[in-house]
């Protein structure tokens, strides 16, 4: 079947990782599009890739709410200076931030702290403090300068299915 197909058409759209040997694990810069909808990311996507310690990555623990073993569970996305500044002091404009697809529930990561999430939204992808209200996420800014934004659930969905990732870390 492979011979079939063009090969530089299978080369663009296969997954581009093989497992790291080192100590190091490769994480991929991605779109936001991409970091809270696609499961895998092939190398069309990607705007570089960047080293993580294993060991890291390891200490962060996940929190899956749905079926999401099979999504490559690390990704960064780089916000823009919109996303930055309602976030801001937390996030900066033009951030770029690791995001952990394998948390996805609205448990606290750490006692008496905030998550910031990674949430599916208008196509895209928007950092935020999340709660849920009812059939509704609302999504909160840390800048109070900027709105609150109700994000409705679907019927047959879960809040789950919106929250791309928990935000692991900012570089």
């Amino acid at each position: 079947m492979l011979d079939l197909l063009d090969p530089n058409e299978v080369n663009k759209r296969a997954s581009i990782l093989p497992p790291s040997d080192d100590e190091f694990e490769n994480v991929l810069l991605v779109e936001g599009e991409i970091a809270a909808g696609e499961p895998l990311v092939t190398n069309e996507t990607v705007k570089e890739i960047l080293k993580f310690k294993k060991s890291f990555l390891k200490r962060l623990r996940p929190d899956m709410m749905g079926a999401r073993s099979d999504w490559r569970r690390f990704v960064m996305v780089k916000g823009d200076a919109r996303e930055g500044m309602s976030m801001y002091p937390r996030l900066l404009p033009g951030a770029t931030v690791l995001i952990d697809r394998h948390y996805n529930s609205l448990e606290p990561y750490r006692k008496g702290e905030q998550n910031m999430y990674a949430v599916r939204k208008e196509g895209g992808c928007t950092i935020k403090y999340v709660e849920r209200a009812e059939r509704n996420l609302v999504l909160r800014p840390h800048n109070q300068a900027y709105p609150v934004d109700l994000l409705p659930i679907e019927e047959g969905k879960t809040y789950a299915d919106l929250i791309a990732a928990a935000s692991a870390m900012l570089l």
